[in-house]
């Protein structure tokens, strides 16, 4: 099956009516869509009241892709709240039982920053990742190009294969080392994750500065019929690869993830059955 959605459902505006509250915008996202990132899950380890809430509010058959926490995938550079790393990924682990128990969680994303690179080093730590997280269903994303060289693709591909990671197949800006090109392979003959984030290369590679929010013009991108075109022949494929394949638009920072993911299903022809009851917006 071929799942469509965005990552996170707070801000996508043109889901909701102006008067909904924060609290009830996931039940109305599971009218629109099957599948979601979690992204709150990257800043803390999310209480398992949370996840309880999030499942109980959502369709029976609908799924969630949790990201993995910032400090098990080396984002975080100040304290981390934990003694050690074996009681970060255990407590990360325990905030998945809701999605589990109800079987919602199609899988857990790790998304490595781009200075985490092809090196001796760096495959360890993806080994020790796999290990910690045992049977649990993980996605594997980069953000530096060594990992698809020349040198090291085919290396790559097969390591994600015989280690049981799902590829998380990305397009995105093509903006030197900080960035992947798009690899169209699956690894797991059950799932294939894929990410959407746009192509603004200016964006992408804008540093921080004191009056622009880096993340309000990392994601500014409207995808165009034609790149989404692209995109349909690339699903096809994927999907006799692997039994399951998520999409998910993160090209939000202009509001045009939800536009897109609608607009790549209606070019797939898909039509999703038991979604949620949409709200009517009389008042």
């Amino acid at each position: 099956m071929i799942y469509i959605g965005v990552t996170g459902w707070g801000d996508h505006y043109s889901l909701y009516s102006p008067q909904m509250k924060a609290g009830d915008k996931l039940k109305e996202y599971g009218s629109h869509f099957p599948v979601v990132e979690v992204d709150a899950s990257f800043y803390a380890v999310q209480p398992l009241r949370n996840a309880t809430k999030w499942v109980r509010e959502t369709p029976e058959n609908f799924r969630f892709v949790v990201k993995a926490y910032q400090g098990m995938t080396g984002h975080q550079r100040g304290d981390i709240p934990f003694e050690t790393k074996e009681e970060m990924f255990t407590a990360f682990k325990e905030s998945l039982k809701a999605y589990q128990d109800a079987g919602k969680l199609a899988m857990v994303l790790f998304q490595f920053p781009p200075w985490f690179d092809c090196r001796k080093a760096n495959v360890n730590y993806l080994r020790y990742c796999k290990k910690m997280m045992g049977d649990t269903p993980v996605a594997l994303e980069f953000r530096n190009q060594t990992w698809f060289s020349s040198a090291f693709r085919e290396r790559t591909l097969s390591f994600m294969k015989e280690e049981g990671w799902i590829h998380a197949v990305c397009d995105e800006p093509q903006a030197g080392d900080g960035s992947v090109p798009i690899v169209p392979e699956a690894t797991d003959s059950n799932m294939t994750l894929v990410r959407m984030h746009g192509r603004n290369v200016h964006g992408w590679t804008k540093p921080n500065s004191g009056d622009t929010n880096w993340r309000e013009v990392r994601y500014l991108y409207q995808y165009n019929r034609e790149e989404l075109l692209e995109w349909k022949e690339r699903i096809w494929k994927l999907a006799k690869s692997s039994k399951d394949v998520i999409v998910l638009f993160n090209n939000n920072s202009g509001g045009d993830a939800a536009g897109n993911a609608k607009d790549f299903q209606e070019l797939l022809g898909i039509e999703y059955e038991g979604l949620a009851p949409r709200q009517l917006g009389l008042f």
